[in-house]
């Protein structure tokens, strides 16, 4: 039988991993993987795209959005006026939100909060994604059975639950978050702000407590992808000191902090008067610790739903834009608040998002540490990276957008003296290579031999933002998704779950927990067996 390969031609390729930047050279792929070119001795037959004078990278890879799940389809359905006029930042039926991603050259994608309890559920609907392989994070922070291993000093047993928890949701990673304060709000306290050192009511542990317990459990479990941290008080002003304190505490563990411009605000609670960033003290601490990785959650300008696990802060937000709010609590783990947002360049706090977004990427040194990210759809739509990248690559048309801000933002954010500029090369590790190698991905965002054969060719353009919206051609799996634009077909991609080793024996205690507690069956519970 013959050998069947696909080449792609002579391209400009940026691999970042493999340390080639913008060097012309070939691509081979045999049975959905990257080869080494094949031996003439081998009866072989071979397709050619012809990628002279075009971008070569590897698929892009999308570690923090929201796709799937209960807050998803809630979402959908509170704001279908934005669905009927095709808003920006409108929430995509699954099969649309696969083709979406893979038409702008990302073939990986993770939500990033599902409850355990829904995980069964979003698994099917993971399966109705199209084009991209997949995943998602299960939520543990206010789970209540770790809280009450916490509450007793058992660090055995809250690290085998974890273990456990991933396996039976099958899971890619543990998302902690608002440590403690979703258990609060849940359970009658008032207010928003949650102080680190603070004990919870009923189990008098402190959100501290709870993060270096998580963390140190699954790096102990040998997790490839580290917590994934929403820290306390999004979206408050001021919550710039809560946010350095949760990354000192996670020293000597890894830990990545997501959407960090949602928890990089100066300014006090009662007064946005005084918002602000302090991007440049937390990115100060980023670049010389090199156990914490970010992704940004950049703001872009325009209408979009935000949707949360974090139920406290949904109903603050819907409280101070005055708008429609739809809350669910999941019964002994999680909780969520949706609600449609409007982000406006001449609102003095949203323009102080948008440009702490910004400082994020062209502040922290290191580029494999910060990942490309809006919170689909809480900063924007996802549909918003290659905008973004424009903003990035491009400092003139960054300070065009600048002057459109609130004078206050225009003096006082550190983008007017900033002269950074992306290349093409710092572009493929912020939207590949650094979010696969973060997540512990080792066959995503390279195109070394044995990588999965995910890849993105692009025309080049002095207008980055158009670039990037319109790949030329998208292999996924070795299949041409995309070519020359169009699309060709829209396979199956694969779900991405880790399933680490733990102790067995607390599945026996957890059953006793589940059978008192929850008002489903133990035996119901799990996607798969443990």
């Amino acid at each position: 039988m013959r050998a069947e390969y696909l080449k792609i031609e002579a391209g400009t390729v940026h691999d970042p991993a493999n340390g080639v930047d913008g060097r012309t050279c070939d691509v081979w792929i045999k049975e959905g993987k990257i080869t080494l070119p094949p031996d003439e001795s081998v009866d072989h037959v071979v397709r050619v795209i012809d990628a002279r004078g075009l971008v070569v990278m590897p698929g892009g890879v999308d570690m923090h959005c929201h796709i799937v799940g209960p807050k998803v389809n809630a979402a959908r359905l509170i704001t279908p006026e934005q669905t009927r006029k095709g808003a920006p930042g409108d929430v995509p039926t699954t099969s649309l939100t696969g083709r979406r991603y893979a038409g702008m050259g990302y073939t990986t994608a993770f939500d990033a909060a599902i409850p355990p309890l829904s995980a069964r559920h979003a698994h099917l609907e993971l399966e109705d994604v199209p084009c991209i392989d997949r995943g998602f994070y299960t939520l543990a922070g206010n789970n209540q059975y770790l809280l009450e291993a916490i509450k007793n000093h058992e660090l055995e047993r809250a690290r085998a639950f974890l273990g456990w928890l991933m396996r039976v949701t099958r899971a890619y990673a543990i998302k902690v978050v608002n440590p403690g304060g979703v258990e609060a709000w849940k359970s009658g306290a008032t207010g928003t702000a949650l102080d680190l050192d603070t004990p919870i009511d009923h189990f008098n542990v402190s959100p501290r407590r709870i993060l270096t317990t998580i963390a140190g459990a699954v790096d102990d479990l040998a997790m490839p992808h580290a917590v994934h941290i929403h820290a306390n008080n999004l979206g408050l002003p001021g919550n710039w000191a809560s946010t350095l304190e949760t990354m000192r505490l996670l020293e000597g563990r890894r830990g990545h902090l997501t959407h960090i411009q949602f928890h990089s605000y100066g300014g006090k609670e009662d007064d946005l008067a005084g918002f602000c960033s302090r991007v440049a003290q937390l990115s100060d601490y980023v670049n010389t610790h090199t156990n914490i990785t970010v992704d940004v959650g950049q703001v872009l300008f325009g209408e979009t739903v935000s949707m949360t696990a974090d139920g406290p802060a949904g109903h603050y937000l819907a409280r101070l834009y005055g708008t429609k709010w739809y809350s669910h609590d999941v019964e002994l783990e999680s909780g969520c608040g949706v609600s449609p947002i409007e982000y406006r360049d001449k609102s003095l706090v949203n323009a102080w998002q948008w440009a702490a977004g910004l400082e994020w990427y062209l502040l922290v040194q290191d580029p494999w540490r910060v990942a490309m990210s809006t919170d689909h759809p809480n900063g924007g739509s996802f549909l918003a990276y290659p905008h973004v990248i424009r903003l990035l690559m491009d400092s003139a048309y960054r300070r065009e957008v600048l002057k459109t801000t609130p004078e206050r933002v225009r003096e006082r954010s550190v983008l007017r003296d900033l002269d950074r500029e992306y290349s093409l090369q710092e572009i493929a590790i912020i939207t590949r290579a650094g979010p696969a190698r973060i997540l512990g991905l080792a066959n995503k965002g390279h195109l070394g031999p044995g990588a999965d054969a995910d890849i993105t060719v692009y025309t080049p353009d002095a207008d980055y933002q158009a670039m990037f919206e319109l790949p030329r051609h998208v292999v996924k799996g070795g299949r041409l998704v995309i070519e020359n634009g169009e699309y060709r077909e829209s396979p199956a991609g694969a779900t991405l779950f880790s399933a680490p080793e733990y102790d067995r024996g607390v599945e026996h205690d957890v059953e006793r927990w589940f059978e008192a507690m929850y008002s489903v069956r133990y035996a119901n519970y799990a996607v798969g067996s443990p």
